[in-house]
């Protein structure tokens, strides 16, 4: 069970009672008379995200009062109780009514326990809840335990999180299930055919790696997942701004997410075959760095001209793409933080994805939704598939007419996909840039729920 979580104690858990505009009549009524003029006093109204600890008579807590929005306000935002644990005194708690979405709530409650706290000591919150009745803790701890996972290694710098490291975070994750692990390192890269992956990642003095376990049944059907693992990216030779390169310790966030999925999937026992791939490497610039217009071939044998150096995410993914369409999965999945442009499009908290596959696409946006994990369906529009030609090689990673950025990138990886049954792309941001209730701000779980959600029903 999560931290967060508490059995029920031997003395009474102390009430939430979570509080409308609209109900806070009816429930003020069911107060003792000096909590209700306490809360008269106080001018508690029920206003979204507003919290009153109402006293008992000798001095101890009586009861919490929690403001939420209306359901059917466009405010709504079902997440608001995770801003329960840094707001509650230490003490063990417990729902005295329902929120909209009890499961979302519960959930929210453990989200918001997380702290960062490896490099200064960190209050973490001494507030528990016991489970409310019907929900499965054990699904919402198994979530949370994940995106826990995640966050820590996005938030965690480059200096601690190298290529190495995110092997060492992948084989302490894969050394608690039944998995076979392997690891592809520096020039090994080029003896085992991933070239792409190799020359990324060849200027820096921290190997570039391709990251590779398996884990379940071979008779289950087989689901991949692919994690851009770039641990840190200047840019290459094509170097960012100061400002560009600033939150670029996260540029791993697609391997976090994937890594936190996995957690998922292998602690829930979901009946599939599941592999997973996450090329790891630090784009960096040094005399051997790859440049603009130098041609590489790929694991797929197609040539791939330099366009930007700075489109490095979709070149190690292709190699670790093609390798995973060799052994043609049911379902192939990849994730990364890939494009300034689908971040212009739909902000940091939309990702985009991509597929072919109607239904696929269908049941993820149904997840998203249920799960309150946003995704928002783009096209893989086929027109913009000639912006990749290149006159010297077989295509150009980078068209250079700015637009459409996200879409192209995802038509880039699509040239490495012929053999998976299915095929999903999802291009996340992987970072919370302003704090809400139950994201901090920092690194962020995005799209591994909803994947679960897909993937729970579908295998579970």
């Amino acid at each position: 069970m999560h931290a967060a979580f508490a059995p029920a104690p031997a003395t009474p858990a102390i009430p939430i009672h979570f509080v409308t505009a609209a109900s806070w009549d009816t429930i003020a009524a069911t107060l003792p008379e000096p909590s209700r003029r306490f809360a008269q006093a106080q001018n508690f109204t029920g206003k979204a995200g507003k919290c009153l600890v109402l006293p008992a008579a000798g001095g101890d807590i009586d009861a919490v009062l929690f403001g939420l929005d209306e359901a059917t306000s466009a405010r709504h935002d079902p997440f608001q109780p995770g801003l329960l644990p840094g707001l509650l005194p230490p003490g063990v708690y417990r729902f005295a009514n329902a929120a909209h979405d009890v499961r979302l709530a519960t959930l929210a409650f453990a989200l918001g326990h997380y702290r960062f706290a490896r490099y200064r000591k960190n209050d973490a919150p001494q507030a528990r809840l016991v489970p409310p009745e019907g929900v499965d803790i054990d699904d919402i701890s198994r979530i949370a335990e994940a995106a826990r996972l995640a966050r820590d290694l996005i938030n965690t710098p480059a200096n601690d999180m190298g290529p190495a490291e995110l092997e060492a975070a992948a084989r302490d994750l894969a050394a608690g299930y039944d998995t076979s692990f392997d690891c592809v390192i520096g020039d090994d890269l080029l003896r085992q055919n991933f070239p792409l992956i190799h020359a990324v990642g060849m200027a820096s003095p921290r190997a570039p790696r391709l990251i590779d376990f398996s884990w379940g049944d071979p008779a289950h059907p087989k689901v991949t997942l692919v994690g851009k693992g770039v641990c840190f990216d200047t840019g290459g030779v094509d170097l960012k701004s100061a400002s560009g390169m600033l939150l670029m310790k996260k540029d791993m966030g697609g391997a976090a997410n994937v890594l936190a999925l996995a957690q998922m999937v292998m602690d829930a026992g979901l009946k599939l075959r599941l592999r997973v791939l996450i090329p790891a490497v630090e784009n960096s610039v040094a005399g051997d760095a790859f440049r603009p217009l130098d041609v590489f071939p790929s694991r797929k044998g197609l040539s791939v001209e330099i366009g930007n150096t700075d489109a490095e995410g979709r070149l190690v993914l292709a190699d670790a793409l093609a390798l995973a369409d060799e052994d043609k999965p049911d379902l192939l999945i990849d994730l990364g933080t890939l494009t300034g442009a689908a971040r212009v499009a739909l902000g940091p908290d939309l990702p985009p994805f991509y597929t072919g596959d109607e239904t696929l696409a269908a049941d993820l946006a149904q997840c998203a939704r249920e799960e309150r994990d946003p995704l928002w369906r783009m096209p893989l529009w086929p027109a913009y598939d000639a912006w990749l030609d290149s006159k010297v090689a077989d295509l150009n990673n980078a068209p250079s007419n700015g637009f459409a950025g996200s879409v192209t990138c995802a038509l880039f990886l699509q040239r490495f996909v012929a053999a998976a049954t299915s095929w999903l792309h999802v291009d996340i941001y992987g970072w919370t840039p302003v704090a809400k209730p139950a994201r901090p701000e920092g690194g962020e779980c995005q799209a591994a729920r909803a994947i679960f959600r897909l993937l729970s029903r579908r295998y579970g």
